[in-house]
């Protein structure tokens, strides 16, 4: 599968804005934050630390050029099983949060209960997904058409072959400045 192949399904292209992912960014470290405030119940931990999760997915998918298409079903499991492709993550990791993502439903919808476990588990995986995601901005920026020039590439985000060197900087340009 690459990413490509879901444009129209469950993806549509965009432009990397670089407000919007920052904002995204910002928006799932906040949520991260206030799932690890004391006093919540596991539930209300668990919710937000998935929420923090969903917003982490949704920044490398902007940032690969590409959004769910929030109008057809399975938006949020687009983008958790769409990491591998975005940010590299390895596949074990992914399975571990679509089981989340289903635990999540099975809880809005039958009412299930929230052990503490799960939600401490929720609120370390949306900590290790924020932090690679951060590692992997900063090491696409590194490797940047504009930062080194040894290593442009002529590739859009998520793989297409791009046609012109400028294009390839104006991207980099926007991605720099939303994930500095």
């Amino acid at each position: 599968m690459t990413l490509e192949n879901l444009l129209g399904k469950s993806l549509e292209a965009i432009q990397p804005d670089a407000a919007n992912i920052s904002r995204l960014l910002e928006a799932a470290q906040s949520s991260l934050t206030d799932a690890q405030l004391p006093g919540l119940s596991s539930e209300g931990r668990f919710d937000m630390a998935y929420k923090s999760i969903m917003q982490a997915a949704n920044v490398a998918l902007q940032a690969n050029g590409f959004r769910t298409l929030t109008s057809k079903p399975g938006h949020h499991q687009t983008m958790i099983q769409t990491l591998p492709r975005t940010i590299g993550l390895d596949t074990p990791t992914m399975v571990l949060l679509d089981q989340m993502r289903k635990q999540r439903n099975v809880i809005d919808y039958s009412g299930d209960l929230v052990s503490a476990t799960m939600a401490a588990e929720a609120i370390k995986q949306a900590g290790l997904l924020l932090e690679m995601i951060r590692h992997w901005s900063f090491t696409r920026i590194l490797h940047c058409p504009l930062r080194s020039p040894r290593k442009a590439s002529r590739r859009l985000p998520g793989g297409a072959r791009r046609k012109s060197k400028v294009a390839a900087a104006s991207s980099c340009v926007n991605f720099r400045s939303a994930t500095a």
